[in-house]
């Protein structure tokens, strides 16, 4: 039994991310360990704007996104044991850290942010050039040409 990490932020491509990584999870017969990284946004900070900024109401959406994609896939998880983790940090390090010692490490090739345009994200990028284990990339339909 490994364990299969995989990055949830809501997005088209993570949600995709996240079913190919239930079923994968299914098949090894492995733990899912599903990923979601928050930060404060520097522009936070900036402007005078720093007493509005409280940590906790990022990390609590961070959490609620999580909790929402699993709970989207309810049916599809049954018998899968699943960790959840919600981290503060960049996503890509986050993921990179949560993936020492697992077996694979599944992404969204887009998430929230960037341009819309790329091909790869940053941090599915970052993930495929400097994890520690085999990195699978999943296009959601809708990203494909």
């Amino acid at each position: 039994m490994g364990t299969i990490v995989v990055g949830v932020d809501g997005s088209p491509g993570s949600r995709e991310a996240l079913r190919f990584a239930v079923e994968e999870a299914r098949l090894r017969n492995a733990t899912l360990r599903a990923v979601t990284a928050w930060h404060v946004p520097a522009i936070a900070y900036s402007g005078g704007f720093a007493a509005a900024v409280e940590p906790r109401a990022y990390e609590e959406s961070a959490e609620a996104v999580g909790q929402e994609e699993l709970a989207a896939l309810r049916e599809e998880t049954v018998g899968v044991e699943i960790e959840r983790v919600v981290k503060e940090g960049q996503a890509a390090r986050v993921l990179l850290d949560e993936a020492q010692g697992a077996d694979l490490l599944v992404v969204g090739s887009r998430g929230h942010g960037g341009f819309a345009g790329l091909l790869l994200g940053s941090v599915s990028q970052q993930t495929a050039q400097h994890a520690s284990c085999p990195v699978v990339i999943v296009t959601a339909p809708s990203a494909t040409p």
